[in-house]
């Protein structure tokens, strides 16, 4: 375990106001699938919503053709669902991943590139564009992905390339980063068939905030921590192998935090992890079914409700969303259909904060698409048509 010290870069605040993305069409016509509710009753429950356009954040990558030029920025209809591009915060590297601090006074974005870093930006109440604050070095290469500690004291990365992760200080007051206080390599088990080394993919902090646990796909390995509040400084606890060649990619722990969801990007599966909350023990499940059939196609990320019935799995190389209901206090997940994402290759999903809409972020296609979620059954309704973006990674909608 070293420790270094970060390197204020005072990125550009430029916002463009040049179109980041599409506007939606109002859809009228949503593509019904499952046990979808008739789209007459999904109308009228959309009618008595209180209509409200609120604010939502687009990752994207700026160094790759069709990209982006740095955050991109919009609002979105409560009621339909429809998007509307604002802007821009331009000068932003690479912001393939953000994260809100508990506040929602600050906005985070990795810089996922050689030299990572990690970028700190103020929102303002107002609705002015936001205000970058500074970056920081996560001292290694290519993080993507970031998340704030519970506390909203520590902000936690990981280092994909270079396959580590970082902890950086949060100013109580500005919600700016302060130098770097660890940097933990993952340097064992040895890499996994078909791996060149460690490649950490995810950091997030159980729900009791006892732990910290790091998915690591190079390693099919999720490492578990524990985070010195104090001195900010990360020591290594548990581990938990996965199977040979499962690369895992995403935990998502179920509202309980008695159980974890974790998609395995090569090997084409989702696992029902026990978790033991005093010990911060991971304890991998069976494999099951992504509904996608033979072959991989690439899981991404894991999105469970907060009442904990159901859960959704965004399938890239598919496609799709499959759809799950969490049984058993979430020891058990039912597959129930696969939900065709009317874009290509969704990466990141994300529910608007009262998740009666599910977000897609589309990278291949420059796409977002929006979907009704009925809460009685889970099931998954479009929101009109997909709206373009310029490779769209991470959606935030707030």
């Amino acid at each position: 375990m070293s420790a270094g010290r970060g390197i204020s870069t005072g990125a550009g605040t430029a916002v463009g106001r040049r179109r980041f993305m599409g506007i939606a069409a109002a859809g009228a016509a949503g593509l019904a699938v499952g046990d979808t509710a008739p789209a007459h009753d999904r109308r009228r429950a959309a009618g008595r919503r209180p209509p409200a356009e609120r604010p939502l954040f687009l990752g994207t990558y700026t160094s790759k053709e069709g990209g982006g030029t740095g955050i991109g920025l919009g609002t979105y209809d409560t009621a339909e669902g429809r998007v509307t591009a604002t802007g821009v915060v331009a000068g932003v590297a690479d912001p393939s991943y953000l994260a809100l601090a508990p506040s929602g006074r600050t906005l985070y974005a990795v810089n996922e590139q050689e030299e990572g870093g990690v970028t700190a930006l103020a929102l303002s109440p107002g609705g002015a564009p936001p205000r970058v604050l500074g970056t920081r070095s996560t001292g290694g290469a290519g993080p993507c992905h970031l998340s704030v500690h519970p506390s909203g004291r520590w902000l936690l990365s990981a280092n994909y390339l270079s396959g580590s992760v970082a902890v950086h200080p949060i100013d109580p007051e500005s919600g700016a980063l302060g130098a770097r206080t660890d940097l933990v390599a993952h340097s064992s088990p040895p890499p996994g068939p078909g791996q060149d080394g460690p490649h950490a993919h995810q950091i997030i902090t159980s729900p009791d905030g006892r732990h910290v646990l790091s998915v690591d796909l190079g390693n099919d390995t999720v490492y578990t921590y524990r985070l010195d509040e104090r001195a900010g400084r990360l020591s290594q606890v548990s581990y938990a192998a996965l199977r040979p060649g499962a690369g895992p990619r995403n935990l998502t722990f179920h509202p309980s935090g008695a159980f974890a969801y974790l998609a395995n990007e090569v090997d084409n599966t989702l696992v029902v992890c026990g978790y033991d909350r005093l010990t911060g023990r991971l304890m991998p499940g069976e494999p099951q079914s992504t509904g996608t059939g033979p072959g991989t196609s690439f899981p991404a990320q894991v999105l469970v409700t907060r009442n904990g019935r159901f859960a959704y799995l965004a399938n890239r190389g598919h496609n799709s969303l499959t759809r799950y209901a969490v049984e058993a206090a979430g020891a058990r997940l039912r597959l129930l259909d696969t939900v065709p994402v009317g874009g290509d290759f969704p990466r990141g999903i994300a529910f608007s904060p009262d998740e009666q809409l599910l977000f897609a972020a589309n990278q291949k296609s420059g796409s977002v698409t929006v979907f009704f979620v009925d809460a009685r059954t889970g099931a998954l309704e479009r929101a009109g048509e997909p709206f373009a973006a310029p490779m769209p990674v991470c959606v935030l909608p707030r």
